[in-house]
């Protein structure tokens, strides 16, 4: 398995304090920073875009890994490229050209990666994922924080896990000291988690413990 990442989701921040929130998870042991674009179509809400982004750009230096929750990724490429942002995370449920919408993103050279919904069955980026830097398995619907874990979506984590061992495999949505040994198990080395490390009484430990639990299956 790849290096363990953690990354916590922006959505669950304080966005009137946008950039001294992604300087203080930097500070409690983030290796990413997850920034949930939603255009109120793909999903039923509302959030940031590409200019948000490039405002954050001239604060931070930290790898922005934005999940594009839109109905139109291709449109936002080059937008997100410019703006700063470093892994461009579309949704294969999104796209009726997925290999040429990731040869895109690649040659603006941010990383690429795919998310699927937990209904969306793992077939649908098997043929895919050698050609991707992440694979992003939701464990909630996508479209709004603090939802409840489903751990059904972990037989696709597995799958991925046995297909491609040095992918970086991301698990995003109900994540907390509770269910986490269940992504880290399954193969996910890259967890996203919003309420559980914002809302805890020390969001540095939540980190370390998530990184533990993804270490612990390396050994």
């Amino acid at each position: 398995m790849p290096a363990a990442k953690i990354a916590p989701s922006l959505l669950s921040g304080d966005f009137a304090n946008l950039a001294s929130e992604c300087e203080r998870m930097v500070e409690l042991g983030a290796d990413y920073l997850h920034m949930d674009v939603m255009d109120g179509h793909f999903v039923p809400n509302l959030t940031i875009g590409a200019p948000v982004i490039k405002s954050l750009r001239q604060h931070t230096n930290a790898f922005l890994d934005c999940h594009m929750m839109v109905s139109n990724p291709e449109q936002w490429v080059d937008d997100f490229a410019k703006a700063g942002a470093n892994l461009y995370m579309f949704h294969i449920e999104a796209t009726e050209y997925p290999q040429a919408l990731i040869e895109k993103i690649h040659a603006t050279g941010m990383k690429a990666g795919i998310a699927i919904k937990p209904k969306t069955p793992v077939d649908a980026v098997l043929a895919l994922a050698e050609n991707l830097d992440m694979v992003l398995v939701m464990t909630v619907e996508p479209g709004f924080g603090g939802q409840k874990f489903m751990p059904e979506c972990m037989s696709k984590v597995v799958a991925l896990r046995r297909a491609f061992p040095e992918l970086d495999i991301q698990v995003d949505g109900g994540i907390d000291l509770t269910n986490i040994d269940v992504a880290t198990t399954a193969g996910a080395n890259v967890i996203v988690a919003g309420t559980s490390i914002f809302k805890a009484d020390s969001p540095r430990d939540v980190i370390g413990t998530f990184r533990n639990s993804i270490e612990a299956k390396l050994r």
